[in-house]
């Protein structure tokens, strides 16, 4: 009986035609940080790195773990999984173990037989194809060969004297490695734009941390918090990167009592990359990103965009620049981020009054000397830098949640996991999906005392603590099992 998965990790193909030392220098970096993630899953776990893949052998109880984080992993193109059989050199045995393991699964399908074979062989590929798939024909009870569109494509590998049989494929997440394209700052609000703008950075290999301009109070940085952790979690954590909230309220009020209302919103945008070309040269960082889009709002026009810039000598990347926003709010439900998006608030419209869409360069380099910039220097000095990995720590010590490992008879449970059957717990449950839980929340009796869990205890934590800053409300508790 099998106790271990095979998977076999084929390569982003602009990693395959980059020169000998960049293939090497990327596939290296993917291999450590494949190593570094799964280590966190099982120490155990076999990684090996070849000139053209990557291959990983897992205890089979881990192999959904495994698969998940394979797959949201920036450098992989495809995943492969496989069952590996060695002292597989003749003919005659292959064509056995083939059947063994695929003849089951082929009654009543059409089938195909493609092979990749490498290493010293007295037969070519297109004779193994040939006599496992005849092997097939004769010995299961499959409608027949289709060779243009099968119901099932049977895929080996034969390297030497080891066969690999493929039971599935997968599209992987692609992109460039992360570690080998170097580090940005990305703007983060928390809305759909500068999230997805943050995940293609991050899919594209370029080690993204995070900077959060605080308008909102506690309950809006813990939101953008929650789902800069998600981000990182789900597809960066192979490395740090570090989360940064610049105070701004002093800002904002600063730009209401200097500079004129139809120029509110560019300038804070200015003011927004000039605090955060402070943080990135202290942090050795050479770009900035944002989630702007041409001509979505009035500050994103072509000629406020380029007043904006102005303010920075450093790099603006705007992966989102020419996409609408249907294809953002598409990418944001992809990859898992849009219920976050649709729950936070947008404070930066706040100060939007009767906008300018077309600026003057004169005007703007006029408006800017009004503005008393000790206050921006102020707010970039009080800034607080942590690593996200820490978010859940520092969250906790701005306020925390009571923490319950046992329940009573008349505890309700609030399941916030977003399953279709809530957890069995022996006392009453709610199922309210993290997503739905500001809305719900309220409308609920409000002499009870509620208790949010979740798998691990963590998103339960942080909409506890959002729930308390941003409704005011004390009944509310973590259920986390012993």
């Amino acid at each position: 009986m099998q106790n271990t998965q095979k998977f076999i990790i084929k390569l982003f193909p602009e990693i395959m035609v980059k020169g000998s030392s960049a293939k090497k220098q990327m596939i290296g970096q993917l291999y450590s940080n494949v190593k570094t993630l799964l280590e966190k899953i099982d120490k155990n776990i076999n990684i090996k790195k070849f000139s053209d893949k990557i291959e990983v052998l897992t205890p089979t109880q881990h192999t959904d773990k495994v698969r998940d984080k394979l797959l949201d992993t920036p450098g992989i193109e495809t995943l492969l999984e496989a069952i590996q059989f060695d002292n597989m050199r003749k003919l005659d045995d292959i064509k056995k173990k083939v059947a063994e393991v695929i003849a089951p699964k082929l009654e009543g399908k059409t089938f195909v037989v493609r092979a990749k074979r490498s290493g010293s062989h007295d037969f070519n590929s297109v004779e193994l194809e040939r006599v496992v798939g005849g092997h097939l024909k004769a010995n299961s009870n499959a409608k027949g060969v289709d060779l243009h569109n099968p119901d099932i494509k049977v895929m080996l590998e034969l390297l030497e004297n080891q066969l690999n049989i493929i039971t599935a494929k997968y599209k992987a997440l692609g992109g460039f490695p992360i570690g080998t394209q170097g580090d940005i700052l990305s703007l983060m609000s928390g809305g759909f734009d500068s999230t997805v703008a943050s995940y293609l950075s991050i899919k594209r290999g370029v080690k993204t941390h995070f900077v959060f301009f605080n308008l909102g109070g506690n309950a809006h940085e813990i939101g953008v918090k929650q789902v800069a952790l998600y981000l990182w979690n789900k597809f960066g954590a192979s490395h740090r990167v570090k989360f940064v909230t610049v105070p701004f309220e002093d800002v904002v009020t600063e730009i209401f009592h200097s500079i004129p209302s139809s120029y509110m919103g560019v300038m804070l945008k200015r003011l927004m990359l000039q605090a955060s070309e402070k943080i990135a040269d202290e942090m050795g960082i050479d770009a900035l990103l944002t989630g702007e889009s041409v001509a979505q709002v009035s500050s994103q026009t072509l000629r406020n965009l380029s007043l904006i810039d102005q303010a920075t000598d450093k790099l603006v990347l705007r992966p989102l620049a020419m996409m609408n926003k249907p294809e953002i709010i598409y990418i944001a439900d992809k990859i898992g981020t849009k219920h976050f998006a649709e729950s936070m608030p947008e404070y930066c419209g706040v100060i939007s009054q009767n906008p300018v869409t077309h600026g003057s360069y004169k005007r703007i380099e006029k408006i800017a000397k009004q503005f008393n910039y000790e206050v921006l220097n102020k707010a970039v000095e009080d800034a607080k830098s942590i690593y996200v990995d820490e978010i859940i720590q520092n969250v906790n010590e701005m306020a925390s949640t009571q923490i319950v490992h046992t329940l009573n008879d008349d505890d309700i449970v609030i399941d916030i996991r977003g399953k279709e059957e809530p957890v069995n717990l022996n006392v009453k449950t709610l199922n309210i999906p993290f997503y739905k839980l500001k809305k719900e929340f309220v409308k609920l009796p409000k002499d009870k005392t509620y208790l949010l869990y979740c798998d691990k205890g963590i998103m339960s934590q942080l909409h506890a603590q959002y729930l308390k800053d941003l409704l005011n409300v004390k009944n509310i508790k973590v259920y986390r099992p012993n």
